[in-house]
């Protein structure tokens, strides 16, 4: 089939192209930037790539993809619209491929990334040719995206909306044997209203999980408790009740009494901790050993843009973060002053997701970086209040500031969802040159 996609160089959409192309479709796809990894990785593949969004320029297909990203008024849109075009979102195109497969979905405010490739690696590495679509870029792994030769399918479950013209979330699409739910907070302000609205989507979730699945959650985690509290008509496994109990102090799982360590695993932090043990039970509900699991992911090295060292210039290391909401501000902020103790450590925050820039978390905001050693925020709206931050509206003026006192710390570390080369590169630029 003849199949063109629409906002094909995100990660997600990006990923569908390889994966249809595997299945032996003839691909092409529009976008208004290209920009490695994913450009290269499709280019790569073989898949045609045409710029813009102009009616002139969309080819003839069977069948049109179009991304979340897109919306009335776009012109290929209103093309494919006028003369009754067949068109699907992404999600739904997905699931159909995925109706023979065993999913194992990855959903949660945070962590979904790394916990899906947590769990490639463990698979990967006892030797299964498992199936696989992550909307992030792996350190280790060559693609985000593969159709693989075995039944096993990790998804990265996201509860972003499908299209313009579908509003669920994207993991309602998805139908896994096996959902693990990491956690649940107030984030995607520009699609949901509040926690109850997020929490709705997430029991829809729940109600597509055959009573063969399982799912597997933190009781710990309110929000999460009060969607499994909703009814749940598959094996509910909680970590932190009195089956399964994860020690942060301890660094430790303890599942039915028995005691498995995870001080050998290389990731820092709270949160990679509980991404472990999500992946580690998730794998064993799928047939990998505890132990096993535990002994594959000692060699994983996580995933780029999470906590990642960019590298050591003249003395600064500078690390670079996707972190974009309070909760993982707050966990990334101390997982690496926890880690560098005796070192001066400058923060550079940007507001950059539509929940940040829109106000929403107030002070917990503001708050969640202290452990650092100074902050620098990134305020292109003007949303924080506070004369005693210091706070620039835009990525050059912050550049100009952090230069004249880069000195003055050891480890620069970057949070933002947007491209942090345009922080990170300019001081690697003027490091270099001292």
């Amino acid at each position: 089939m003849r199949i063109h996609i629409l906002g094909i160089c995100g990660t997600f959409m990006g990923g569908i192209a390889h994966i249809l192309k595997d299945s032996g479709h003839d691909i092409s796809g529009s976008d208004m930037q290209f920009y490695p990894p994913m450009s290269d990785q499709l280019k790569d593949s073989g898949i045609k790539l045409i710029k813009g969004y102009a009616k002139k320029d969309l080819p003839h297909a069977d069948l049109y993809i179009i991304g979340n990203a897109l919306s009335r008024g776009n012109e290929s849109v209103e093309y494919i619209l006028n003369h009754k075009l067949k068109f699907k979102s992404g999600p739904e195109i997905l699931g159909e491929m995925l109706a023979k497969k065993k999913v194992i979905a990855v959903s949660g405010t945070h962590g979904k990334t790394t916990t899906s490739y947590m769990l490639c690696h463990i698979f990967l590495s006892h030797g299964k040719d498992i199936g696989y679509l992550i909307g992030g870029v792996s350190g280790t792994i060559a693609k985000s995206a593969n159709l693989g030769e075995d039944e096993i399918f990790i998804v990265e479950a996201d509860e972003y909306d499908s299209a313009f013209f579908d509003k669920r979330s994207k993991f309602i699409h998805y139908r896994p044997s096996t959902l693990v739910i990491n956690n649940i907070e107030f984030d995607h302000a520009d699609i949901f209203r509040d926690i109850i609205d997020i929490k709705r989507q997430f029991h829809h979730l729940v109600k597509t999980i055959p009573a063969s699945g399982n799912i597997i959650f933190y009781s710990d985690d309110t929000n999460s408790q009060d969607v499994i509290d909703e009814g749940v008509w598959s094996e509910a496994i909680a970590i932190n009740n009195s089956e399964i109990q994860l020690s942060i102090s301890g660094q430790s799982l303890t599942v039915s009494g028995e005691i498995f360590s995870l001080k050998d695993l290389p990731l820092l932090g709270e949160h990679n901790l509980r991404n472990y043990s999500a992946a580690i039970l998730a794998a064993n509900k799928n047939g990998i050993s505890i132990n096993d699991s535990i002994e594959s992911l000692k060699s994983f090295n996580g995933v780029k843009r999470r906590m990642e060292l960019k590298g050591d210039f003249n003395g600064i290391k500078i690390f670079d973060d996707f972190a974009h909401h309070p909760t993982a501000i707050k966990m990334t902020s101390e997982a690496i002053t926890k880690k560098f103790s005796d070192s001066k450590i400058l923060g550079i925050i940007e507001l950059a997701s539509n929940t940040m820039s829109g106000g929403f978390h107030g002070d917990d905001l503001l708050n969640a970086p202290q452990s650092l050693s100074n902050v620098i925020w990134i305020d292109h709206k003007g949303i924080i209040n506070a004369s005693n931050k210091e706070i620039f509206n835009s990525i050059e003026h912050a550049i100009s500031y952090i230069k004249d006192r880069v000195f003055d710390y050891d480890i620069i570390l970057i949070m933002t969802n947007k491209n942090s080369s345009n922080i990170y590169n300019p001081l690697i630029k003027y490091l270099e040159k001292k």
